[in-house]
């Protein structure tokens, strides 16, 4: 799966996050996209989907950083399913660098060859049945 177009997008989605780019992030959602902010809590919409991230890096002081790691892509019907482990880094309140694991769970839509969109953003995965 290393050779996935989807893993060189979501790279870009994660150094989007980490940079607050949220401009370029947006060019990765379609536009009914849903993001899961946390559990209970959803928007959707790209531009409430940005308002999320730019509350979301407010929250964390704008220090949080994102990265990917382990990844399953599972296509069916123009759609894929990815499962992967993101690893986030962010200050605590005494301003120690905490990183945190999630076995998180997206779903994009294909437009074109290489062209992946995400309609659903759900870094809790599962956890959220918990």
């Amino acid at each position: 799966m290393d050779r996935h177009p989807l893993r060189r997008i979501i790279k870009a989605c994660d150094q989007a996050i980490s940079e607050r780019n949220f401009d370029v992030l947006m060019n990765y959602y379609a536009d009914d996209a849903t993001l899961v902010i946390k559990p209970g809590m959803v928007v959707q919409g790209k531009e409430k989907i940005k308002q999320a991230f730019i509350a979301i890096a407010e929250h964390f002081h704008h220090q949080l950083t994102v990265e990917q790691g382990n990844m399953q892509v599972i296509e069916g019907g123009g759609d894929a399913l990815v499962i992967m482990e993101t690893v986030l880094h962010y200050p605590d309140s005494a301003g120690n660098t905490v990183t945190e694991s999630r076995r998180a769970t997206y779903v994009f839509r294909q437009y074109g060859a290489e062209n992946w969109l995400c309609t659903i953003d759900n870094s809790y995965g599962t956890a959220l049945l918990g």
